[in-house]
């Protein structure tokens, strides 16, 4: 082991030159390829960003990954207990299936409850025809992932709600909604960022004063209780598509602050560089000093505070809808599915309504994971 370990080990001139290689590598790098290089070094950034990226897939195809839709229902199992998938039947393979329930009283409290019924399998079947649905809303469609061969039979792999309907099928729905919501503000905060961040860095002065004072208005005011009553005055009678919008754009207004100050901090610092001066001098337009010049340079800055804000944003909406003021039915989202769980009671007897929360604490730490990735992969020169 010895002789083979001194025959194989690399020579000083090689691990030299070995060195001379990655240097000469990093300084020919573009600024994206050393940020990509340090990015997959932080495991958990990587864990992170491939979490979020299967969720917006589950959630773009939400009708494929569901077992049945967000509003079917079976009215005999209201608040059915979760199934468990089994693939033995008394020590024989039987592949997935389920176990049926099976209607009994309490003796005490002579309450229906739910016991499982031993004697009836439901075989849990890949590449099913379920419901029928448009896949992307422009094609019909009736393939599903997986589910049971026949659509009215009870599968319920976390458990019903109060209305007898699948609480798995409905995370993926809701899925959609929550996180398409924090994209809409986070771009809308982007832009009014953006805009304002930019004219109080680059125009210094007077005009620098009267917006930071605005800001800091701003930001001494309470937001939730703003947001709240903002919230509340939306009509009951408008459409839900027209109300998710205003949710989006009410949620942009509590952090296009943040992102307005750090662009002004970018700008502050950037306007007396020397490629900046250099461009004022041949002549470049205000809009174009900004646009090809100054928001380039510090890009990847801005991809990190936005997928940071991104799950902000996803809390915002969750904690509305659950008090009631933000998204309402027959819209779905994590917060609208959050509202069963107001009362003690409720949670107590059927604790598998928290299933949602469980999916806003995965998609925020993912999120954060990455963002935190991004943030220190937008300095790969840092040690």
């Amino acid at each position: 082991m010895t002789k083979w370990f001194k025959r194989n080990k690399p020579l000083p001139e090689q691990s030299m030159y070995r060195a001379q290689e990655d240097e000469t590598r990093i300084e020919a790098a573009s600024q994206w390829l050393l940020m990509w290089w340090k990015f997959r070094k932080d495991r958990l950034a990587v864990v992170g960003g491939i979490v979020v990226i299967l969720t917006y897939l589950i959630a773009i195809n939400a009708e494929f990954f569901a077992p049945k839709s967000s509003v079917w229902f079976l009215k005999d199992y209201v608040y059915a207990p979760p199934q468990t998938i089994h693939f033995f039947h008394e020590g024989k393979w039987q592949g997935p299936f389920v176990y049926g329930y099976k209607f009994e009283r309490d003796p005490r409290s002579l309450k229906k409850i739910f016991a499982v019924d031993y004697e009836t399998r439901i075989p849990v079947r890949f590449f099913v025809r379920g419901e029928p649905y448009k896949w992307l809303g422009l094609f019909p469609a009736r393939l599903r992932l997986f589910g049971p061969p026949n659509v009215n039979e009870p599968f319920y792999p976390l458990g019903a709600d109060r209305s007898g309907r699948d609480v798995f099928s409905r995370i993926i729905y809701s899925a959609r909604v929550s996180l398409t919501v924090g994209l809409i503000g986070v771009f809308t905060s982007l832009v009014i960022g953006l805009v304002v961040g930019g004219i109080s860095g680059l125009m210094g002065g007077w005009i620098d004063n009267l917006i930071q004072r605005f800001m800091e208005i701003l930001q001494s005011v309470p937001q939730v209780p703003i947001l709240l009553a903002l919230a509340a005055v939306i009509p009951i009678d408008w459409k839900p598509v027209r109300v998710y919008f205003v949710v989006s754009i009410l949620l942009s207004f509590v952090t296009w602050v943040g992102m307005a100050r750090v662009v002004r901090g970018r700008f502050l610092a950037l306007r007396t560089e020397d490629f900046i001066l250099a461009a004022r001098l041949d002549g470049a337009s205000t809009f174009r000093l900004i646009t090809k010049h100054m928001i380039p340079s510090f890009l990847s800055h801005i991809i990190a505070s936005i997928t940071l804000s991104i799950p902000y944003m996803i809390l915002n909406e969750t904690v509305f809808s659950y008090l009631g003021v933000g998204l309402r039915p027959p819209v779905v989202s994590w917060g609208i599915m959050l509202q069963d769980t107001r009362q003690i009671v409720t949670v107590a007897s059927f604790p598998w309504l928290l299933f949602p929360a469980g999916a806003v604490v995965i998609v925020t730490l993912s999120m954060n994971f990455l963002g935190n990735g991004l943030r220190d992969a937008a300095d790969p020169y840092a040690t």
